[in-house]
């Protein structure tokens, strides 16, 4: 058994001193200024882009096949389970249903609703347009 004797605070954390086994808690924000910690963290566990899953969509709609997987035991729910929207596995047919529901679900399909972002928007957006402009001298014929 550990008890806890005191607490101890600083200027920017509290620490509590247990009797033989040290600082319980981290000070915080300890990661802010670690550049591989960041750097291991950047892309995990990140979702899907909108623009990925609308291809997705349309390849399943040109083909006629739905999006399905084997079954894989290294993917939650053996593969079986997944939610083509936003793009994730889950463990059972539950934990889906009440995906289905949530609000994260309902948001990416209004996403995935709306027009294709495509480069010649970007061009757009950017200005870097394609002007037609008339001849500088006119026609020679």
């Amino acid at each position: 058994l550990t008890y806890l004797t005191e607490a101890r605070s600083t200027q920017n954390f509290k620490f509590y001193i247990t009797m033989g086994t040290g600082h319980t808690q981290r000070k915080s924000g300890a990661h802010t200024k670690n550049k591989k910690y960041k750097r291991q963290t950047w892309l995990k566990r990140r979702a899907k882009d909108t623009d990925q899953i609308q291809d997705e969509i349309e390849k399943s709609t040109e083909t006629g096949k739905a999006i399905t997987f084997e079954y894989n035991d290294e993917l939650p729910g053996g593969g079986q389970f997944y939610c083509v929207e936003s793009g994730k596995h889950f463990a059972d047919a539950k934990g889906l249903a009440g995906h289905k529901k949530s609000r994260y679900y309902k948001r990416r399909c209004k996403e995935l609703k709306e027009e294709k972002y495509t480069q010649d928007m970007a061009n757009w957006a950017g200005g870097m347009t394609k002007e037609v402009l008339p001849p500088a001298h006119g026609n020679k014929k």
